[in-house]
């Protein structure tokens, strides 16, 4: 009888098998098409700010919606509003990638154009596809979508900016968008900033979002602004999605002018893995709905104020991109002095920031400061081996050519133990300076990237 019982007990265990591993497929197909998170994995960057999300002001002349419209996956914010005040001014910086996506082309039509003081603006932003390498379905489907968000949101069509975040090279499926726009539209807060801040990320593990205000001339002047980027971070422009809005009355071409220069400074100093996106768009909008005067000078008082203030939202955004890189646990500053040139000093700066073997040996925490000199030899700068420096920290590392005979290796992997670094290199051959940020290089990054269209 025992042997009877095993024998049914073996058999069963058989048949259960082949069952076990459909249900097991199943689920993970489930997860993929219907409930797949916004990032591959649950887990928050390490390096998120500590006090979450921060407190945006209500920017006057501007509101903001967001809806799961099912782009990419269900049950998600994936579409974005933001409608804006007539006589709002509008500019941006973009990629200069030679594959850039369709709604880049119509953003950089766009900008500058003529508007009337009884025109407003729209802004409409799509995660989960990123509406790039689409052929003539790309143009047609930001057509679609714009013609629509002018009829839903009462703007000229002109005026419409879209954006698109997500995989390239699959049609947009436009009409889910289309169909939500009315939705939006209904639905636009002054405090909807946050949800759409939501709606734009695609391998985000934390949505990203700055603010800041100032006095001009005894009247207050807010500044918001909110960004998406993880992934594909190499800028040569601004970074993945960006959009600031403020209150002040600023002058179109001052305010291209003022964000062109800050964008330098700023976003086209950050790195996560060396790759530019086909899609990275910086739109800037400024209501005029503050009672300040107009600035309509950038060397001008108000315009050096509002500048810094200005460039503190960006580098604040611009950092969080970073720490949110993919699979990223260091976040690193890379401080270069004494270059030839400033142009230089970028060079090698950048050339420290996207070497991944400089990056995997942050990662483990290895002080091997030889791949930093590995590094400014490939620039392409000029440097010297017997006038170059290396700090990691306060920690002289090297000089001289040399390893610096004060160092001690102990020292050196002690501070790479620490979420923050920073690697100073100082070339002695001039007064160029530069600074680049950007993070560790980790095994997290290939499994969040041998995925992401699954």
């Amino acid at each position: 009888m025992a042997k009877s019982k095993k024998k049914i007990d073996t058999k069963a265990k058989s048949k259960l098998q082949p069952l076990k591993r459909e249900v097991k497929r199943l689920r993970k197909e489930l997860d993929a098409v219907g409930t797949a998170p916004a990032s591959p994995g649950p887990t928050i960057s390490p390096l998120a700010p500590a006090g979450g999300f921060p407190d945006l002001p209500v920017i006057a002349g501007a509101e903001f919606a967001a809806v799961a419209a099912g782009v990419r996956y269900n049950g998600r914010m994936d579409v974005m509003m933001a409608r804006l005040a007539p006589g709002t001014a509008m500019a941006g910086v973009f990629t200069r990638s030679a594959t850039r996506a369709a709604p880049v082309l119509d953003c950089e039509a766009k900008i500058g154009q003529p508007a009337g003081p009884r025109q407003g603006a729209a802004i409409v932003v799509n995660s989960g596809n990123a509406n790039a390498f689409t052929g003539a379905n790309g143009a047609e489907a930001v057509h679609a979508i714009t013609t629509a968000t002018a009829a839903a949101a009462g703007v000229p069509e002109g005026r419409v900016f879209t954006s698109s975040t997500g995989v390239i090279g699959e049609p947009l499926p436009h009409e889910r968008i289309t169909a939500v726009l009315g939705d939006l539209a209904t639905n636009l807060s002054p405090l909807g900033l946050p949800q759409a801040a939501r709606a734009i990320m695609t391998t985000d593990t934390f949505p990203k979002g700055s603010a800041a205000t100032l006095d001009i001339d005894g009247q207050e002047v807010r500044i918001a602004g909110i960004a998406k980027g993880s992934g594909m971070i190499a800028p040569d422009m601004a970074t993945m999605l960006v959009y600031i809005f403020t209150d002040a009355k600023v002058a179109q071409p001052v305010l291209q002018r003022m964000l062109s220069r800050l964008t330098d400074e700023t976003f086209n100093c950050i790195t996560v893995d060396g790759d530019t996106s086909t899609s990275d768009a910086l739109l800037l909008a400024a209501t005029g709905k503050a009672k300040a005067p107009e600035i309509t000078d950038l060397r001008s008082t108000s315009g050096r104020a509002f500048a810094a203030a200005l460039r503190g939202v960006m580098m604040d955004l611009a950092h969080q991109v970073v720490k949110d890189g993919e699979g990223a646990t260091k976040f690193v500053e890379v401080a270069v002095t004494g270059a030839a040139s400033k142009a230089d000093a970028h060079k090698v700066a950048m050339a420290i920031a996207n070497s991944p073997l400089v990056k995997t040996a942050i990662a483990g925490e290895d002080p091997n400061w030889g791949r930093v000199v590995m590094a400014v030899g490939k620039s392409g700068a000029r440097a010297d081996r017997d006038t170059l420096s290396i700090r990691f920290g306060d920690i002289l590392v090297a000089e001289n050519g040399w390893v610096a005979p004060g160092y001690c290796e102990e020292a050196g992997a002690a501070y790479m133990r620490q979420a923050e670094l920073v690697i100073g290199v100082d070339l002695g051959l001039g007064t160029g300076t530069a600074t680049a940020w950007t993070c560790d290089l980790t095994h997290r990054y290939i499994d969040i990237n041998a995925d992401y269209r699954s």
